[in-house]
């Protein structure tokens, strides 16, 4: 369902008015979600589950020092996680700024990997709208397949909701055939019941996928937080039939966190959604935990970093 259409249903009464999103418990939805965590694996729903974190990774790199060689490494990475020799399945996509999207494009041409990309202001979202927006439609030209947006937090926290989902349509827009994901900065505001709402904003306005963090602010995507978008996420399909993804990004550091996150899926989305075209998982420091936990799994003890391949 496109942003046109939600905005007809809306109308029609199939999706609550944004003001009406469900107040959300803090200590409620933390011990939720903790106690998902505490869920126990079997030996081979935990290689699964480790295979599939890798499968549905958006390596990212998004510093100063970023040079199209460094991307190159990381697309080599992405492509053969385990080494050339390895069965690690490639990861779903490598996120790059804007300036950077042609040399990830040339990296992974032949590869199943695509080329994401932070846009329209990020990470703050003030740039002024129209520069977001031609931001987000450039790199799109250059490339990228999809287009990671920053919401303006200050709007939403003065209470311009319909300017927030009008400004995230104009990116969708902009962003023609590649898939939006949302960010919301959870860490910025405030309250659960205030992720809730700003989720449901961007459900309305279009999103492909709803994101969680950008990675600069902290707490990011913690367990409690991600329930909340994932619940978002679930109320929507309901009411109107269209799936829509999901990114917690920032904070996940381990094996042990990923698959905490994967649960929380299965258990509030289902199946369905355990596929990379629905789930990412952002990753900057994640998969070297994941690739040492698969390596202990296979030969029952733990190596060493030294002996991943190199970037």
């Amino acid at each position: 369902m496109s942003a046109a259409d939600a905005a007809g249903a809306a109308a029609r009464g199939l999706l609550p008015p944004l003001g009406a999103s469900p107040p959300v418990e803090r200590v409620a939805a933390e011990e939720r979600a903790a106690a998902l965590g505490r869920r126990s694996l079997k030996r081979a729903a935990k290689v699964a589950g480790l295979r599939l974190a890798v499968r549905c990774m958006d390596l990212t790199t998004l510093e100063g020092a970023d040079t199209p060689a460094r991307v190159a490494a990381l697309c080599r990475k992405a492509i053969a996680p385990g080494g050339a020799a390895s069965d690690v399945p490639s990861v779903a996509a490598v996120c790059v700024y804007p300036s950077l999207v042609g040399a990830a494009r040339r990296a992974l041409a032949g590869s199943a990997v695509r080329v994401a990309s932070v846009a329209a202001g990020f990470p703050s979202g003030l740039t002024p709208l129209a520069t977001r927006v031609d931001e987000a439609r450039r790199a799109v030209d250059a490339g990228a397949d999809e287009i990671d947006m920053v919401i303006d937090r200050g709007a939403f926290l003065a209470g311009e909701q319909e300017r927030v989902g009008d400004e995230i349509e104009l990116v969708k827009e902009a962003c023609g055939a590649a898939r939006l994901k949302v960010i919301l900065e959870t860490g910025e505001l405030g309250t659960f019941s205030n992720v809730r709402r700003a989720s449901d904003v961007a459900l309305h306005a279009g999103a492909d996928f709803l994101k969680t963090s950008t990675g600069k602010i902290q707490p990011a995507a913690t367990p409690g937080v991600s329930l909340v978008l994932l619940e978002a996420i679930r109320d929507f399909y309901f009411r109107t039939g269209r799936r829509v993804g999901m990114k917690p990004a920032g904070g996940i550091r381990t094996a042990r966190q990923a698959l905490h996150h994967l649960v929380l899926v299965k258990e509030t989305l289902g199946d369905a959604w355990l596929d990379p075209e629905l789930y990412r998982l952002g990753a900057s420091t994640l998969l070297d935990d994941v690739l040492l936990q698969l390596e202990k799994e296979r030969t029952g003890a733990y190596g060493s970093l030294e002996y991943l391949p190199a970037d």
